[in-house]
């Protein structure tokens, strides 16, 4: 399974890196909106782990534009946030994000909704 990595945070980064390694995935990572696009063309993910606030393109516009590209239709989009509102939740949820994890998470907790969203729970 292919994960794109998407904040700039590199504490964030460093702890998802290791947990989806320990979960067997192909890892890449984005510290930008722009590059997390550039990403998607090159390594094709399964799964893209968006955080919403990021530099040149938040994470509502990057989860939008991949949503408007058939070619990316089963891509997995994991957004995660430190803000969790209920109204943040909804936009992500209407701009395609097929789920939505709150800043601070469990790793656990993380890895329990990534493998049901994958479908191996």
């Amino acid at each position: 399974m292919k994960v794109l990595i998407v904040d700039d945070e590199p504490n964030i980064v460093t702890s998802l890196e290791f947990l989806m390694r320990k979960q067997g995935h192909e890892i890449r990572v984005a510290a930008d909106g722009e590059e997390a696009l550039t990403a998607v063309d090159e390594f094709r993910p399964d799964l893209v782990l968006l955080d919403v606030m990021l530099p040149h393109r938040n994470g509502y516009e990057v989860c939008q534009l991949l949503r408007e590209r058939a070619d990316l239709r089963d891509v997995k989009i994991v957004m995660l946030t430190a803000k969790g509102r209920e109204a943040e939740v909804a936009k992500g949820k209407a701009l395609g994000a097929d789920d939505y994890v709150t800043k601070p998470f469990s790793t656990r907790e993380l890895v329990t909704r990534l493998e049901r969203l994958l479908g191996r729970a």
